[in-house]
């Protein structure tokens, strides 16, 4: 078996692109601050880039495929098992683990000159247990046949042992920040909807400099129809969507399972909020649904909010299924860069605004975790002014309200 190689760090050059005219550019090559002039409460930080990642996409959406095909079979197979219980968390620890393997081997594998670094949810620490043995040898053999299925086994040189799994998984648990390129990766985002047989994504981005160039979203629940209005999807419906973006390109969908031309996508052109509907998280534990309630009576929404798991969320919203994303966790919880950077970039290149509840574009230079104020909101560019107010008010609300407890 080839060495599996961690932690490379490196900066790559960005390659900048002419200005649009309806933008001010400051005078930095690399990170350019772009003011809207018709709404100058907002700013956007963005690095600017041609087309100048389009190996590291390929390489990003072969490793987001094939991850997700892993989680599929793992995934099927617990909702076909009459004895595994919904509650026994081992299913989506397979998946998990094997998901992450899965995309370490094929990143490093496909860029073989470029630097490689990888921050990601899981590491080997558990595995390496008395008694994980078992467990250990299903996620080898699981990742072994993924790879088959692409011919991958042969290019990595060998079938893959327990060990280079272990290694694999710990490429997985470099640091980040703000120098170099760093690759961010949730292996299954959405574990509940996963448990579920519901919504989950394979997310993949990658960092240059502390600023999102490149995210994937695996999404193999997800319909290719608009789920807009909460609708049922029909069993006839076509399932498993792939999302990417690239920064300054725009965002594109395809199906997860075929290699029919990608389409370009654009988030809601929706101004006026009575007409929006909104997404928030499935799980109350994940967000606090009265906060949204009370945010979307403020602006007038009349639609129900579309709740499901994880960063599909983001895809959805992307081609316009929806007009707002609202994400307010509870007191104390610490947002993780994995659970944003891919669904952040593919919102923003599809023409939506993603930032924290004060406005400001989210920073994904400083580690793992966001500092973030308060929550994470999302929407396109008429609605966010609108959408601002109601979060400030209603937040000084409920601040006016327990105060007075």
């Amino acid at each position: 078996m080839s060495s599996i190689n961690c932690f490379r760090t490196a900066k790559a050059p960005l390659h900048t692109f002419a200005s649009v005219s309806r933008f001010r550019y400051s005078p930095n090559p690399i990170v350019s601050v772009l003011r809207r002039k018709s709404s100058p409460s907002f700013v956007t930080l963005r690095v600017v880039s041609s087309m100048a990642y389009e190996k590291e996409l390929d390489a990003a959406k072969k490793a987001a495929s094939l991850a997700a095909r892993l989680c599929q079979k793992v995934q099927k197979a617990l909702l076909q098992s009459d004895v595994q219980s919904k509650s026994d968390k081992s299913p989506v620890t397979v998946a998990d683990y094997g998901s992450q393997a899965v995309v370490s081997l094929v990143l490093e594998r496909e860029l073989t000159s470029e630097p490689f670094s990888l921050v990601a949810e899981e590491d080997s620490a558990d595995l390496r247990k008395d008694g994980s043995e078992d467990i250990l040898q299903r996620i080898t053999k699981l990742v072994n046949d993924t790879l088959a299925t692409e011919d991958l086994t042969k290019a990595i040189d060998s079938t893959l042992t327990t060990d280079d799994l272990l290694r694999a998984i710990d490429c997985g648990t470099s640091e980040g920040g703000p120098n170099g390129r760093h690759w961010v990766l949730d292996p299954i985002d959405g574990t509940k909807g996963f448990l579920r047989g519901d919504q989950y994504a394979v997310a993949l981005g990658l960092l240059e400099e502390g600023k999102v160039v490149l995210g994937v979203l695996a999404c193999p629940n997800l319909p290719l129809t608009s789920i807009a209005g909460n609708k049922n999807s029909s069993s006839s419906d076509e399932i498993g969507c792939l999302f990417f973006a690239t920064i300054g390109s725009g965002t594109y969908m395809q199906p997860l399972d075929s290699k029919s031309e990608p389409v370009k996508v654009h988030v809601s052109s929706v101004e006026n909020p009575e007409e929006a509907s909104f997404f928030e998280s499935f799980e109350g534990a994940h967000s606090l649904h009265d906060l949204s309630s009370s945010i979307a009576s403020k602006l007038g929404v009349k639609a129900p909010p579309v709740r499901i798991d994880s960063q599909a969320k983001y895809g959805a919203l992307s081609r316009g299924d929806g007009a707002i994303y609202l994400r307010f966790p509870h007191k104390g919880y610490r947002e993780k860069i994995w659970d944003h950077v891919a669904g952040a970039i593919v919102v923003t290149e599809a023409g939506g605004i993603v930032t924290d509840a004060g406005g400001k574009p989210l920073d994904f230079s400083k580690g793992k975790y966001l500092d973030l104020d308060t929550g994470i909101i999302v929407a396109n560019e008429k609605l966010m002014p609108l959408l601002l107010k109601a979060v400030r008010d209603s937040i000084a609300e409920q601040e006016k309200a327990s105060s007075s407890l």
